[in-house]
């Protein structure tokens, strides 16, 4: 899913809850005026309003993703057009999760997020669509079964990590990008347990991976063993194998990890009486 993607006017304009069309399409987004200084100290009187505002994306996100089961989340461009290589595998990729016990989750708008949804629904699985307040008119595609939109993205990144056991990354442009060295950093910094992050396409990202595994690596901008944090894969069927196979690895060290504890916290009790 990525919000590189061209502007589909007549659509409309989703501003949280809110659609906005013609005229009433403001000329900022929500992230814009919440990153903006000023020159004046309005900030003092609008920012802690917005805090509510921030609150309430998290909260609508939590509420209606909070039971969706296992999920994948699914990246790539919103550029992509039907008829195309990587539209087509967006949607084998969507149906193969599902055969395989998955939701999938996407950034909800067209391309790569369309086809991976579509696949998702024709497959009568769980399509989810995280939709974000752009300054281009752009919907959610008609293959999103539970769709949310957010103001900022910030919320929005957080529902896409909280809610998958992994990430499926076609090819994309900044935005895409932008939400694969997310995830990168996430599992690199043990922020969050790791999890796999399968890249598709290894024409397409041949040029990164020999950079980063290049000269990054060689500078000591990253550890030794970060490239292999990153898979890469050619077909629909090697990206669902390798997510699904390492989301089980994933669960298996949550488990064992919550027994520990639990005998842990078993053993303290006893101690203590």
């Amino acid at each position: 899913m990525s919000d590189d993607g061209v502007p589909q006017p007549g659509l409309g304009y989703r501003r949280g809850p809110v659609l906005l069309r013609g005229q009433q399409v403001p000329t900022t987004t929500s992230d814009q005026r919440l990153l903006s200084r000023g020159q004046a100290a309005d900030w003092l009187h609008e920012d802690p309003w917005r805090v509510m505002r921030i609150q309430s994306e998290f909260v609508e996100g939590f509420g209606a993703l909070a039971e969706v089961g296992p999920a994948i989340t699914v990246f790539g461009s919103a550029r992509v057009q039907r008829g195309q290589d990587e539209y087509a595998t967006g949607v084998e990729i969507g149906r193969r999760l599902v055969g395989a016990g998955y939701a999938v989750i996407t950034g909800g708008g067209p391309g790569v997020m369309e086809a991976a949804n579509r696949g998702a629904k024709e497959a009568g699985g769980l399509s989810i669509g995280l939709g974000i307040e752009l300054p281009f008119e752009q919907r959610m595609n008609d293959y999103v079964d539970l769709g949310v939109n957010f103001r900022y993205f910030f919320a929005r990144k957080t529902m896409f990590v909280k809610y998958a056991e992994g990430f499926v990354v076609l090819p994309g442009g900044f935005g895409t990008l932008d939400e694969l060295f997310e995830a990168l950093t996430l599992v690199q910094t043990h922020k969050v347990v790791g999890f796999p992050i399968v890249l598709v396409g290894s024409d397409y990202w041949r040029g990164l991976l020999d950079w980063i595994c290049g000269p990054v690596l060689e500078r000591g901008m990253v550890g030794a063993m970060d490239p292999e944090l990153l898979q890469v894969v050619d077909t629909a069927q090697d990206a669902v194998e390798a997510v699904v196979s390492g989301g089980a690895e994933l669960r298996a060290q949550q488990e064992a990890a919550a027994q520990e504890t639990e005998r842990a916290q078993r053993a303290a009790g006893g101690y203590e009486r």
